[in-house]
C-alpha cells in the first residue's frame, strides 16, 4: 500500500479524484468529513446511547456521544504527530500539498465515527439482535437467507452497521454522508465480510466490517484507497494504515475513561486508582495529587497522565513498525505491543469485575434484551406481512410509525430485515424503550 493513494480526498459518490493541492486551506477537505459526521442525525443519537452506564442518572457518566469525541480529540492527536514524522519520510507527499493536519484531520473524523452504528444498550446490544435470529423468533427467517446474509444477523455488527450509515444512498441522497475515501478506509477496523469464519491472530479477522448489502461499496472504498488482499474468499484485506490509530485512540479512553467513570460512581475504590495508574504511568505529582480536594479532580489528573502516555507509545509503536502496517505485517493492535500491556490489562480485568459485570449493568442490559427482540420482532412482522399484502389494521399502524426510509418493498427477505435492523439500531436507548411501551400499551 502507498501513502499517496491511502490519503485519497475523493469522496465517495463522485466520480472523479480530487487532489489535495487545489482544496481550500481555511477548510480542507478532510475537515469536512468531521462537519458532516457532527451535523448528522445518527451522530446525535449517540447522545442517549450507552457506553458504560445504561441510562445512568448522574450527569457525569460518559455516553457513546462523550465517548467519541473524547476519542476524536485523542484521534486528531495521534494523527498529527505520525503525520509530522510521515511526510520527513516521504516528501513526494508535501509536494502533493500534504500537511500533518490531514492526517490529523482523517483519524479524528473517523474516530468521532467509530461507534455509530452500534445499537442501544451498547455492545449487549449487537448481541441482543445476534440472538434473535440465532435462538428468537428470527431464527425462522433463516432458510429464506444466504448463508451470509443469516451470519450479517446471528453475529450483527455494529462496525458493519456504521460502514452502512456513511456510505448508504437514500433517495435523493447518493453516497451515504459523501465523506473522503481515506476517512472510510481509516472507519474499516476489520475489512472483510461475515463469512467464512477463520480465526487467525491478525487482528483484521477478529471481526467483519461490511454486511453483504453494502459489499459493492466496501470493493469501490478498497479499490479507490489501494487496500492490499488479504483473502479473496472472504473479501478480506489488510487495513488502511490509519485504522490502526483510530483503534488506538478508542482503546486508550475506554480502558483509561471507563475506570474513570466506576471511579467517580463508587463502583472501583479511589486507592485503586493511584495503585492501578502509578503502574501505568511515572512521575506523578504526589503532592499536586492529595492537594487536590474532589475525588473527580484526582481521578481526572491521573487520566490526563495516563492518555499521554499511551498516546506517546502508540505514536512510537506506530512509526517503527510502518512499514510492515503498510504490507499488511502487523498482526496487533498498537497497544497490545505497548509497553504497558500488563498494567492496561490489569485495569480493564477490573473494569470487567467491577463495572460491567456491576448489578445496575446487568440489570439495564437484560432489559435491553427484551426491548430490542420485542422490537424487531413486531416490525419485521410487520415489514413482510405488508410486502406480502397480509397486512392486518396493527401491521399498517407499525409500517406508517417507521420512518418511510427504512419501509422497504425489496423483494429480497435479507434487504427488509436489514432495513428493520438499521432503523432499531440506531434508536437510542431511551426511544427504544418508550416505543415499546407504547407498542405494547404501556403493560411493561
Amino acid at each position: 500500500m502507498n501513502w499517496e493513494q491511502l490519503l485519497s480526498l475523493k469522496r465517495f459518490g463522485d466520480t472523479q479524484k480530487r487532489p489535495r493541492i487545489a482544496q481550500d486551506e481555511t477548510r480542507l477537505g478532510f475537515e469536512v468529513d468531521f462537519d458532516r459526521i457532527i451535523f448528522s442525525s445518527a451522530f446525535r443519537s449517540l447522545q442517549d446511547k450507552t457506553q458504560v452506564i445504561p441510562l445512568s442518572e448522574t450527569d457525569f457518566v460518559h455516553t457513546r456521544l462523550t465517548h467519541s469525541l473524547e476519542v476524536s480529540v485523542v484521534g486528531r492527536t495521534l494523527g498529527r504527530r505520525v503525520g509530522k514524522v510521515l511526510l520527513e519520510r516521504h516528501p513526494n507527499l508535501v509536494e502533493l500539498g500534504y500537511t500533518f493536519n490531514d492526517f490529523g484531520a482523517i483519524v479524528a473524523a473517523a474516530s468521532v465515527t467509530h461507534d455509530i452504528g452500534n445499537p442501544p444498550f451498547g455492545h449487549s446490544g449487537e448481541k441482543a439482535i445476534g440472538e434473535y435470529f440465532k435462538t428468537g423468533k428470527g431464527l425462522t427467517y433463516k432458510t429464506k437467507l444466504s448463508d451470509k446474509e443469516y451470519q450479517d444477523l446471528v453475529d450483527f455488527e455494529g462496525n458493519a452497521n456504521g460502514f452502512k450509515i456513511l456510505t448508504e444512498s437514500r433517495e435523493g441522497i447518493s453516497g451515504g454522508l459523501r465523506l473522503c475515501y481515506a476517512t472510510l478506509g481509516a472507519f474499516l477496523k476489520y475489512p472483510k465480510e461475515s463469512l467464512p469464519k477463520k480465526p487467525t491472530n491478525h487482528i483484521v479477522d477478529k471481526k467483519y466490517g461490511f454486511f453483504q448489502s453494502d459489499k459493492e461499496a466496501f470493493l469501490d472504498v478498497v479499490s479507490e484507497l489501494g487496500m492490499k488482499p488479504k483473502n479473496t474468499e472472504a473479501n478480506s484485506f489488510y487495513r488502511h494504515p490509519l485504522a490502526y490509530l483510530v483503534e488506538a485512540a478508542d482503546d486508550i479512553c475506554y480502558t483509561i475513561i471507563d475506570f474513570e467513570d466506576g471511579i467517580n460512581l463508587g463502583l472501583i475504590d479511589e486507592d485503586y486508582a493511584l495503585e492501578y495508574m502509578s503502574k501505568l504511568i511515572h512521575g506523578i505529582n504526589r503532592d499536586k495529587y492529595y492537594a487536590l480536594q474532589h475525588t473527580k479532580d484526582r481521578t481526572a489528573y491521573l487520566r490526563a497522565i495516563a492518555i499521554n502516555a499511551l498516546i506517546d507509545e502508540a505514536v512510537t509503536i506506530f512509526l517503527k513498525n510502518e512499514e510492515a502496517i503498510l504490507n499488511g505485517d502487523f498482526k496487533n493492535s498498537l497497544l497490545d505491543k505497548c509497553k504497558y500491556e500488563a498494567q492496561i490489562n490489569d485495569i480493564i480485568k477490573i473494569s470487567i469485575d467491577k463495572i460491567y459485570k456491576s448489578k445496575e449493568v446487568l440489570e439495564k442490559e437484560v432489559a435491553g434484551y427484551r426491548i430490542i427482540g420485542d422490537l424487531l420482532d413486531v416490525f419485521i412482522t410487520a415489514i413482510n406481512n405488508n410486502y406480502n399484502n397480509n397486512n392486518s389494521n396493527y401491521d399498517n399502524l407499525l409500517v406508517n410509525l417507521m420512518p418511510q426510509e427504512y419501509v422497504s418493498q425489496s423483494d429480497s427477505q435479507y434487504d427488509r430485515i436489514m432495513a428493520v435492523c438499521t432503523y432499531v439500531s440506531r434508536m437510542s436507548d431511551s426511544y427504544a424503550i418508550r416505543l415499546r411501551r407504547k407498542i405494547f400499551g404501556n403493560i411493561f
